[in-house]
C-alpha cells in the first residue's frame, strides 16, 4: 500500500535542489524516484541540445480512464539580489511558513500533487482511472523544449489525459479565491522604419523615420482593440520601447525602432493582429520591417463536468466558491489547451519571484486536500 507523504517535507526537498531555468534535472530525478516508489511508470524526456537542453518528466499510474493529469514546472527564476533572510535554496520552515525559491511558484504545487496522490492511493489502492504528472524544466524560460515537446510525445504515445490541472499559483490573497479557466494570448512585435540620415537644418535632404514611426504608433494606440468578451477583459496593446540610438541633437536618424506587446482575448488571433499591424505600418512606411512573435493564443475551458469537479473540490476544502477567471499572464496551460480541457489552481502567489518567496504550511496542506478531493471525484 502506498504511504501518505508529508507535503511540506516534499516541497522543502524540491527547493533544496537548485533549478534556475532551465532546471539542470536533479530535482526531477528526485521527483521521479518518489513517483516510482508510488507505482508510477516514469519517463525522463530531455529535449533540446547544449545550453537549451531541457529536462522533462512524464509519469503515469494506471492505464484506463478517466485520466487526470497534474502539470507543473520544476524550474525557477534566479534568486536575484542579496537580502534573503532565509537561503533561497534552503527550504527552511519558520513559524509555519516555508521559505525558498519556488515555494509558491511552483515546487509547492508539485509537492501538493504528489502528497495528494500518495494520500489518495493510501485510501484507494485500486482507482478505476489513471493519474499522471507532466513536469517541465523550462516554463520560466523560452519554453521551446518543455511542455510543448512533452505533449507531442504524449500524443504519439497515446498519453493525452481527459482533463489537466496546472498547479500555478492562482489565488491573490487566500486559498479558494480563483480558478483560471483560460488565458489571454500574447504577441510581441518589433517595428523598424528606415529613413535617410541628414542635417536637421536641411530636412528636405533627409527622410525622418521617427515621424512615420510616431504616426504608426498613434494609429495603433488611438482606440481600444475591443471591449472584452464573456470571459475575457479587453485586449491591451502596450508600446514597450521606442528608440533611434541617436546621440546627436542635429542629426535626423536613418532608422527608428519600436516594440510592443498585445495581450489579446478570444476576439482575436495572433495572425489577425499581426496582419492588422502590418497593414498600419505599411500604410505609413511601405518599406518598414515588422517582426512578430506569437507567444500563445488565447484559450478558454468552458464549464463542464471536470471543471465543476475542481470547483466543488475547492469549495469542499476551503469553504469558498472560487471565481472562474482568465486574467494574468501566460502559462503552459496555453499549450495543454490544444490537446485537452485544462484549468489552473494552486497556491497564493503574492510572493512569487520575490526575495524571501514563501508559502504558509497550512496552504500547502489545503492545496493537497483540494487535489485529493478532486482525485476522489474523478478517478476513484
Amino acid at each position: 500500500m502506498t504511504r501518505a507523504l508529508d507535503v511540506t517535507a516534499l516541497a522543502s526537498d524540491l527547493i533544496r535542489h537548485p533549478s534556475v531555468s532551465p532546471d539542470p534535472g536533479e530535482s526531477q530525478i528526485a521527483l521521479g524516484e518518489t513517483l516510482s516508489a508510488m507505482g508510477f511508470e516514469v519517463f525522463h524526456l530531455p529535449f533540446g541540445e547544449g545550453a537549451e537542453r531541457t529536462p522533462n518528466l512524464f509519469a503515469r499510474r494506471g492505464a484506463g480512464g478517466p485520466h487526470l493529469c497534474f502539470a507543473g514546472h520544476t524550474d525557477v527564476v534566479p534568486p536575484g539580489q542579496q537580502g534573503w533572510q532565509h537561503g533561497p535554496f534552503a527550504g527552511s520552515v519558520e513559524k509555519g511558513v516555508l521559505y525558498g525559491r519556488g515555494a509558491c511558484d511552483m515546487k509547492g504545487g508539485i509537492a501538493s500533487f504528489v502528497a495528494a496522490v500518495s494520500s489518495f492511493l493510501a485510501n484507494t489502492p485500486e482507482p478505476q482511472g489513471s493519474i499522471s504528472l507532466l513536469i517541465t524544466g523550462d516554463e520560466e524560460g523560452p519554453a521551446r523544449f518543455g511542455t510543448v515537446k512533452v505533449l507531442e510525445w504524449m500524443k504519439d504515445h497515446d498519453q493525452i489525459p481527459d482533463f489537466c490541472v496546472v498547479g500555478e499559483p492562482t489565488n491573490p490573497t487566500v486559498m479558494g479565491e480563483v480558478i483560471k479557466i483560460g488565458r489571454r494570448g500574447s504577441i510581441n512585435v518589433r517595428i523598424t522604419v528606415k529613413g535617410r540620415q541628414g542635417h536637421v537644418a536641411y530636412p528636405h535632404r533627409a527622410d525622418n523615420p521617427v515621424h512615420r514611426l510616431i504616426r504608426i504608433l498613434s494609429e495603433l494606440t488611438e482606440k481600444p482593440l475591443d471591449q472584452g468578451s464573456e470571459w475575457f477583459e479587453p485586449s491591451s496593446l502596450q508600446v514597450t520601447s521606442m528608440d533611434v540610438g541617436n546621440t546627436a541633437t542635429n542629426v535626423i536618424p536613418a532608422e527608428a525602432k519600436a516594440a510592443l506587446n498585445i495581450r489579446f482575448n478570444d476576439l482575436h488571433t495572433g495572425a489577425s493582429l499581426r496582419e492588422w499591424i502590418e497593414t498600419v505600418c505599411h500604410r505609413h512606411a511601405p518599406d518598414c520591417q515588422v517582426e512578430a512573435s506569437i507567444s500563445g493564443e488565447s484559450f478558454l475551458t468552458q464549464p463542464g463536468p471536470e471543471l465543476n469537479a475542481l470547483k466543488a473540490s475547492v469549495q469542499d476544502v476551503t469553504g469558498r466558491e472560487p471565481r472562474l477567471d482568465t486574467g494574468g499572464g501566460t502559462s503552459d496551460a496555453r499549450f495543454i489547451a490544444l490537446y485537452c480541457p485544462v484549468a489552473e489552481f494552486g497556491l497564493v502567489g503574492a510572493s512569487m519571484h520575490q526575495i524571501d518567496e514563501h508559502v504558509a504550511v497550512s496552504d500547502l496542506d489545503t492545496l493537497k486536500r483540494v487535489y485529493e478531493r478532486l482525485l476522489e471525484r474523478t478517478v476513484a
